[in-house]
């Protein structure tokens, strides 16, 4: 069967709203982030699945707890990317120099934060334990981008996105995005 996973980027907060590097700050999601994840409880209601993992930032912990009926567990290496210095401040307040690092994201690192190296490392470890099966994972946009990296794709997945990868053949399954880009509000 291989491991089947479905991603799904927390829902809307404040900040997210504003377009602030969130990172470790752990904010809530906001009346738009609740009702996305109304919106996936509705699209992942009648699926069966191994398992149902969470971040264990409040945002991502929130949208678990919409979507899922059923026992979820948090793990901190599901954690967005650390921004360090970064954290808070909206894209226009980042120096040009790590603008471009971050977008090309290989080989980039917070002041004071994390790299994305060590984020792959959390990542990797997280999916060396996973049994085959069908997984769900909420997480962050970070963490989704670097999944899509593995299997060769990069695109950003706004709050609220989701896509089910065939991690085991790295290729995707099928793509929420413009699915859940076709939904009001």
């Amino acid at each position: 069967m291989g491991v089947r996973l479905w991603l799904i980027r927390h829902g809307a907060t404040d900040s997210s709203d504003a377009g602030r590097l969130t990172g470790w700050s752990d904010p809530p999601l906001n009346a738009r982030g609740q009702e996305q994840a109304k919106r996936l409880k509705g699209i992942l209601h009648d699926r069966n699945f191994d398992s149902v993992w969470s971040s264990d930032l409040r945002r991502s912990v929130e949208t678990a707890q919409i979507i899922s009926s059923r026992r979820w567990v948090q793990d901190p290496r599901l954690r967005e990317l650390d921004f360090g210095s970064l954290e808070g401040l909206v894209w226009e307040e980042v120096d040009a120099q790590l603008q471009e690092a971050l977008l090309a994201f290989e080989g980039f690192r917070a002041p004071g934060g994390e790299s994305v190296d060590e984020l792959r490392d959390r990542l990797h470890s997280f999916l060396d334990e996973l049994p085959d099966g069908d997984h769900v994972i909420v997480t962050h946009g970070g963490l989704v981008r670097l999944f899509l990296r593995e299997i060769g794709a990069d695109r950003l997945v706004p709050p609220g996105g989701w896509l089910v990868i065939d991690w085991t053949n790295r290729t995707i399954i099928e793509d929420g995005l413009t699915r859940s880009a076709q939904l009001p509000g």
